[in-house]
């Protein structure tokens, strides 16, 4: 009798044990009596009886070190251990991320596949989406980018099987890219319009963070950036700035050009100061609209004269002063400018003497010389009778006037431009008889039979054709015309007429002594006795 000797463990199947395969482990012991109680142990647990120890669909789990136990009533002895080697494709695959923070482009980042497996998987692959991207436990990726961005998963293969690990998302962050501006309505824009920029921008997170800026000044905030009835102001280049946590980038410029009907419609003159007739003159129509006008109206008054931005006038005359005006047209309306004047400058010219009261001039009549001029500016009137300066001013008046300022009268009109006399004009200014006096005429002998002649004198104008003769103390006439023939002695007076009056002369004596039948010499003595 002897106690178990040589005791030790067969595995059947003998070979490469799989997963899912029935294995039975066999206790083989040498003892006398042969060993009824045998025991099996895995490590250091005991796990079963009997000297066969079976395990249907081993797993991996069953993997480890056996030995038996064989005991008979003179002792007991283990085996050496055996090793159950359970091979099993890959499982639970998985991806770690190296970083396993935020992921920023520009980092370089290691995706690693982990595997349970046996024998350990030496073949990987790794794929982003569908499409395979790399090999080996190890994925590197230096410099990320936004183009990394995706779903990775890697694949885990040995001689028993594969696995695909669950996909793990790079999520790439980047500052904003591809900044730009969309305008909406994307046409013309017209004054009054309402107009609607949009930031479009790339970049991950997702800004949330716009500026507005127009020129170099900031305009606004926010994703959308509104302008309503949209005015000729608004027009100028456009850009956004949109800003993340890792950074911000700008547009580029968009240019907003508002449409408008012309404004501030102006002309100007050419030359701008004083315009003397003969002068060349330019007006030119000034307009503000968009588009630029191109279609231009003239006007002097309410007539059209042209059309064009320019309006020459060419040796100008007073006949074009006046007001004119332009009308500017562009697709979206029109305008009228505000009226200029266009005074030309001349000198002196239809220069002429009006007389008030224009009929008879009666001596002690109040009397108006009216010089009418046209010139620009206005002219200075200087007053000339015959050669002599008399007066100045537009008026010349003579109150109670007198035959001495009968004569012929002009006028000179003098501006800076030149001067022009007006033609003579005469004033004849009527009078009543004066100075009426008496003429005799004969040796002063008067002899019976003879006459004495004596002649009226008289100062009139126009001059007296109607004479009446008066001897003293009667008041019966004796004589009519200028001469009269006196046959008598005694003391004589004239009256002198015309159509403004009459005069009398003072009376003259005659005086005579006759001898009748004899041969004497009758001596007549006139006097004058005022």
């Amino acid at each position: 009798m002897y106690s178990p000797r040589n005791v030790s463990v067969s595995i059947s199947p003998s070979g490469v044990i799989v997963e899912g395969y029935s294995v039975t482990l066999n206790c083989i012991s040498d003892s006398n009596p042969p060993s009824l109680n045998i025991s099996w142990f895995k490590g250091g647990t005991f796990v079963g009886s009997g000297r066969i120890y079976s395990i249907s669909k081993i797993s991996s789990d069953d993997s480890g070190e056996y030995k038996c136990k064989s005991i008979n009533k003179n002792g007991e002895k283990y085996s050496d251990n055996v090793t159950l080697n359970v091979m099993y494709p890959p499982r639970n695959v998985s991806v770690s991320i190296s970083p396993s923070g935020v992921i920023v482009e520009g980092d370089s980042v290691t995706l690693n596949c982990i595997s349970d497996s046996n024998p350990p998987a030496l073949n990987f692959s790794w794929f982003k989406g569908g499409t395979i991207v790399g090999s080996g436990r190890i994925y590197n990726i230096s410099k990320i980018s936004s183009d990394d961005s995706g779903e990775y998963k890697c694949k885990s293969i040995n001689k028993h099987g594969e696995k695909y690990s669950d996909a793990v998302t790079l999520n790439v962050m980047y500052p904003p890219r591809n900044v730009s501006v969309s305008i909406s309505p994307s046409g013309v824009i017209v004054e009054g319009d309402s107009v609607t920029l949009n930031c479009i921008s790339d970049s991950n997170p997702p800004a949330l963070n716009f500026s507005w800026f127009k020129g170099g000044t900031i305009v606004g905030s926010g994703r959308i950036y509104n302008i309503s009835k949209i005015s000729s102001d608004d027009s100028g280049e456009y850009k956004c700035k949109s800003i993340n946590k890792h950074g911000e980038k700008y547009s580029d410029n968009v240019t907003l050009n508002v449409m408008y009907s012309p404004r501030n419609v102006s002309v100007s003159i050419s030359p701008s100061g004083v315009i003397v007739e003969g002068d060349s003159v330019t007006l030119n129509c000034i307009s503000d609209s968009n588009p630029p006008a191109l279609n231009f109206s003239w006007f002097k008054g309410g007539t059209i004269v042209g059309s064009g931005r320019i309006y020459n006038i060419s040796k100008i005359s007073s006949d074009d002063s006046g007001e004119y005006k332009c009308k500017s047209i562009n697709k979206h309306g029109e305008k009228y400018s505000d009226n200029v004047t266009l005074n030309v400058m001349y000198s002196p010219r239809n220069v002429s003497v009006s007389i008030s009261p224009s009929g008879v001039i009666v001596e002690g009549d109040s009397v108006t010389l009216n010089c009418i001029s046209d010139s620009n500016p206005p002219a200075e009137i200087s007053w000339f009778k015959g050669g002599t300066i008399v007066g100045s001013g537009r008026i010349y008046s003579i109150s109670n006037i007198s035959s001495d300022d009968s004569g012929e009268y002009k006028c000179k009109s003098i501006n800076e431009h030149g001067e022009k006399d007006s033609d003579t004009v005469p004033l004849n200014v009527m009078y009543p008889p004066r100075n009426v006096s008496v003429s005799m005429s004969g040796s002063g002998v008067i002899v019976e039979g003879d006459s004495v002649t004596l002649n009226c004198i008289s100062d009139s104008n126009p001059p007296a054709l109607n004479f009446s003769w008066f001897k003293e103390n009667e008041t019966s006439a004796v004589g009519s015309g200028q001469s009269f023939s006196a046959l008598q002695s005694g003391r004589f007076y004239c009256q002198a007429h015309n159509q403004h009056g009459s005069q009398r002369s003072d009376a003259v004596t005659v005086t005579g002594e006759a001898f009748i039948n004899t041969p004497c010499i009758f001596t007549s003595f006139i006097s004058l006795e005022s």
